[in-house]
């Protein structure tokens, strides 16, 4: 083989590797986002990024282009990138979508979950925390990370049963962008969050889609009363209803 027709494979066969190296820094960048590690308004110089994720500066580049797009980094001329603050209206929209999306998809699931499927479902509950509070087996304290990957393997066992695929990774964009960590760090919301789960799953057992509709709309609407605690100090009223403006 010649010398350009083997340089020509060589760069060929390295092609994938940037969007992979990229993508790894994305997933871990937004984990770090959503799990409090990295706060809201921090710094991201990329050469420290770099330098970090063993990477040169084109795919963390890239990485936090895409970061930017989902709402999670803010690049601001002459001042670099930060990780972004909370906006309550985009929230508040995002709830708002969640809640008629989720619902609907979590009736489709109660149609077509197996006893295994509720098993499944039951043993992630009874390992520990899945949104805080003490479960049978509770270890202790788990850091905001493990919380956030045990609260989305639970939703997202029943999601995926709802028999729209397509509908499922709409409902996981959403998530990529939810301010998770503004609600981890709360132990009281914690506890509340795992009773919440334990009252969905009673329902799925029943079989009833207007129950668990019902107690999946309960559970968004206090994790959402409790982000906007975070960020105004107050309480309102829930914008699901049609005559709050």
């Amino acid at each position: 083989m010649s010398t350009a027709r083997r340089t020509v494979s060589v760069a060929a066969a390295m092609r994938p590797a940037l969007p992979v190296k990229r993508d790894q820094i994305v997933d871990e960048l937004r984990r770090r986002i959503l799990s409090g590690a990295l706060p809201r308004g921090a710094r991201l110089p990329q050469d420290e990024l770099a330098r970090d994720f063993g990477a040169s500066s084109t795919p963390v580049r890239e990485a936090l282009r895409l970061l930017e797009a989902e709402g999670l980094v803010v690049a601001e001329p002459h001042r670099g990138v930060r990780v972004a603050g909370v906006d309550l209206a985009q929230v508040t929209a995002t709830y708002v979508v969640r809640r008629l999306v989720e619902s609907y998809a979590m009736r489709r699931a109660t149609l077509r979950l197996s006893r295994r499927d509720l098993a499944r479902a039951r043993a992630l509950l009874d390992a520990g925390p899945v949104g805080g509070g003490p479960g049978p087996l509770d270890p202790g304290p788990l850091e905001p990370g493990t919380l956030r990957d045990r609260n989305r393997a639970f939703h997202f066992l029943l999601y995926e049963r709802c028999g729209m695929p397509e509908l499922v990774a709409r409902i996981a964009a959403m998530w990529q962008a939810f301010p998770w960590d503004l609600m981890l760090d709360s132990d009281a919301r914690a506890a509340a969050s795992h009773r919440e789960h334990l009252d969905l799953l009673a329902a799925l057992e029943t079989g009833d889609p207007d129950a668990v509709a019902a107690a999946t709309e309960r559970h968004l609407s206090n994790g959402f009363a409790a982000i906007r605690r975070q960020l105004t100090g107050g309480e309102g009223p829930d914008p699901f209803g049609l005559d709050v403006d």
